[in-house]
């Protein structure tokens, strides 16, 4: 009886018909999903899903799981003239073209479904505004953490929450370097090469391994939870890319991991937010996640503590969460959960807290001249700006080129201090002779 029930709702429903603007790595994996899994689909959206057409910049190009029947062409007006695709499923990377798109296909009266984090960050607002003047939805699960549902749950099943804190994983191709280094004691030049060779990194991976594209999931993230924007420049921002070996291991040694965490809480009223390689107690369940692997812990103050974990990229974990947008949309969710997001975005912003008066435990790392009296100069200024040392340890020359030198490496471990007394401590540290090249300095979160 069941079988037959679902047989006359697909009998009698109309099919939804959605174009692919690109098919790369993920709009080849919505073709795959689409292609293995059609009828099951079609059960769970309540019609059946027609990819009616692709947009590529190479027509003629050979491509995988493409639908018999699918029209492929390189103009996105085969989709903005074609009155029967409601939804577009915009898979185009980067700002340009595809802001463009973004605004034509709504001004076209279609839906949108889309996975460009980065788009999102910079012109969210807008395209929001221009999709509700037009009674027209965008859904972006995959734009953040892959095939985590963590836009969903934000946004559906914890809003009878105030969200206090939000502490993630954002970015895969960090993670996997910082695993692998501390892992199998290789540098982070070496790792990163093998993080390009296996895919899990960008020939210029410069927005992984900066900060900047766990900065954008983050800021995503904080504008739905706390209904307050944060651009990049708010945000105290580190990348993992000037860390050694040695600052993991010694971290190891302490009993804690090292993880690019991205945080977002209230405090007093205001609003924390950063991105860091940040020491993590190692049995916290965060710093446990390892690979390419992401985590998002969400707290609100009715539900508690939440975690979410998994792929936080890949083609069929990215193309996951486009298909669960896109059977939101055939059964009629997406235009509600729109119109509850753009009622939150109307909600007061919470006010960002200086970034210098974010207060934290700190690791420091310095190379020093392997001389007398060089510890006490340290110290000095640290304590001059009232910056208390927790434990200190100086490491003897590990090899030729630092023993020639004279130099060795000083790790210093501070009390609870602020961003901006270690900001104005530094800015004397760099002047002290007895300090070699660039010193590190890491959040601890306890």
């Amino acid at each position: 009886m069941k079988a037959l029930a679902a047989e006359t709702l697909m009998t009698n429903a109309s099919a939804l018909n959605i174009a692919l603007i690109g098919y790369g790595t993920v709009g080849s994996g919505v073709a795959r999903i689409l292609a293995t899994q059609g009828e099951s689909l079609a059960v769970r959206a309540g019609r059946p899903i027609n990819l009616r057409r692709v947009v590529v910049r190479d027509a003629s190009k050979a491509r995988e799981y493409m639908p018999a029947g699918t029209e492929v062409s390189t103009d996105i007006n085969s989709v903005l003239n074609d009155a029967d695709i409601q939804l577009v499923v915009q898979l185009v990377g980067g700002i340009d073209p595809a802001h463009d798109y973004m605004q034509k296909f709504l001004l076209a009266g279609k839906d949108i479904v889309t996975a460009n984090k980065a788009l999102l960050y910079q012109h969210g607002e807008s395209l929001f505004q221009l999709a509700a003047k037009h009674d027209r939805t965008i859904g972006f699960e995959a734009a953040v953490a892959g095939g985590i549902p963590i836009i969903s749950a934000v946004t559906q099943a914890l809003t009878a929450n105030q969200i206090l804190s939000i502490e993630a994983i954002l970015n895969g191709t960090s993670n996997f370097i910082l695993t692998q280094m501390l892992d199998h004691d290789q540098t982070y030049d070496d790792v990163l090469k093998e993080a390009q060779a296996l895919g899990y990194a960008e020939a210029d991976p410069a927005m992984d391994v900066d900060g900047t594209d766990a900065a954008q999931k983050l800021s995503i993230l904080t504008q739905l939870a706390f209904s307050t924007r944060v651009p990049l420049e708010s945000i105290v921002r580190q990348g993992i890319d000037s860390l050694e070996l040695l600052d993991l291991q010694v971290a190891a040694e302490l009993g804690y991991k090292i993880k690019l965490l991205a945080t977002s809480r209230l405090h007093d009223g205001r609003l924390e937010i950063s991105v860091q390689p940040t020491l993590i107690r190692s049995d916290r369940t965060i710093a446990q996640i390892d690979g390419a692997d992401n985590i998002v812990a969400v707290e609100g103050d009715a539900v508690g503590l939440t975690t979410f974990s998994g792929a936080g990229a890949g083609q069929l974990p990215t193309a996951s969460a486009v298909m669960a947008d896109i059977i939101d949309y055939a059964v009629g969710r997406t235009k509600l959960t729109f119109q509850s997001i753009l009622r939150s975005m109307k909600q007061p912003a919470v006010p960002i807290q200086p970034q210098e008066e974010l207060s934290r435990r700190y690791y420091l790392r310095f190379t020093v001249e392997d001389r007398a009296h060089v510890v006490a100069d340290i110290a000095d200024i640290l304590g001059r700006h009232e910056i208390s040392i927790s434990s200190m340890r100086q490491d003897e020359p590990s090899c030729e080129a630092t023993a020639a030198t004279g130099t060795a490496r000083l790790v210093i471990m501070t009390h609870q201090t602020t961003e901006g007394r270690l900001r104005a401590a530094d800015s004397e540290l760099t002047k002290l002779a007895c300090i070699q090249g660039k010193s590190i300095r890491l959040p601890v979160a306890d």
